[in-house]
């Protein structure tokens, strides 16, 4: 009898906190019955920081309040690759550094901090092209800088997720393909986000088209879902603080039940992968941004992110992919009995 494939479930926990506490977080993901999160931004009781500002005490206390709340970090949530390509004057608020300077302090300090939080990956992204420009003019540079963060990476025994994402090079599943196939190294591999396309005004068959086009590269997923409510010109620039129409995973215009139908029979291959680099398995990472989300961030509060779960669940129920959410032998063995 073949066994069910399945996903481990984690997500942005900063969406889940009005406050953005750690012990907002953490209390909102152990009710949900999730044992992951990604670290992005929190308060530790300084205000708060995006986790590459943390300091060793507030790492310290984190990891204190990870085991009362029996959380893992799946991922760090870095901001790494979203910084611009060129030091040219866009328009955009977007920030130059150059890349030897930021291989060596920014690259290096989000390995620093995934090993801190004993997580194997870190999320990034694939530069900033000048607004305006093609980005597949620029993709020759990506490659070269995107492949230097692998090795600097798998060096430190991480894998380094590259995303889907609206403005940077890698927009769109076909440029980020191709950006996977050139740099041809183990410790990167790509992050499928639906949301993230069809805000750019894909339409359900054209996200499909490109969650196939990473398919051979995909390492784990981020869940999110957009809702068009008006007609898309032309794809291009698109001001990320404008969008207003995130919407839970079984609301929106991604298909996520199509794609996750065919994700599922090549879960455990990439999970087997995976295990080989010391992930635990293939994360499905929540990031709904229900009330609202930007260039570095979304919100969904307790409530929202709790809605956005159970309408994966159902998108994973329909698939026939199972997830794991904690139930009362969890807490029993939590107990000790």
């Amino acid at each position: 009898m073949t066994s069910t494939p399945q996903v481990i479930l984690t997500g942005f926990a900063d969406e889940s906190a009005n406050q953005k506490t750690a012990e907002q977080q953490f209390s909102a993901f152990a009710a949900l019955g999730l044992e992951y999160y990604s670290i992005r931004f929190i308060d530790v009781g300084n205000g708060i920081k995006n986790v590459m500002e943390l300091t060793k005490a507030e790492i310290g206390k984190l990891r204190t309040l990870e085991g009362e709340y029996g959380l893992n970090v799946s991922s760090l949530g870095s901001p790494i690759g979203k910084v611009k390509l060129l030091d040219i004057e866009d328009g955009t608020k977007n920030r130059f550094v150059p890349f030897d300077k930021y291989l060596a302090k920014d690259v290096n300090k989000a390995c620093e901090l995934a090993h801190a939080f004993e997580t194997k990956l870190i999320r990034g992204f694939s530069f900033y092209h000048p607004k305006g420009t093609d980005p597949r003019e620029h993709i020759s540079q990506a490659v070269d800088q995107l492949g230097q963060i692998a090795e600097a990476c798998h060096r430190s025994d991480l894998t380094f997720g590259l995303e889907v994402e609206a403005n940077l090079i890698g927009q769109n599943g076909d440029i980020l393909a191709e950006l996977h196939k050139k740099v041809n190294h183990p410790a990167m591999m790509l992050i499928f986000d639906a949301g993230n396309l069809v805000c750019q005004g894909y339409t359900p068959d054209e996200v499909y088209d490109q969650y196939m086009a990473m398919k051979p590269g995909l390492g784990w997923m981020h869940v999110k879902d957009y809702k068009i409510t008006k007609p898309v010109g032309e794809k291009g620039h698109i001001d990320e603080d404008a969008l207003k129409n995130f919407v839970p995973a079984d609301l929106g215009d991604s298909a996520y039940e199509r794609i996750m139908r065919d994700f599922a029979p090549s879960i455990p291959k990439l999970e087997k992968k995976l295990k080989k680099r010391g992930i635990p398995g293939v994360f499905c990472d929540l990031e709904p941004h229900v009330k609202g989300g930007g260039q570095f961030g979304g919100f969904s509060g307790p409530d929202g992110f709790g809605v956005a779960l159970r309408g994966f669940c159902r998108v994973l129920d329909f698939a026939g992919v199972g997830y794991h959410l904690r139930d009362f032998d969890d807490i029993i063995a939590a107990r000790g009995f």
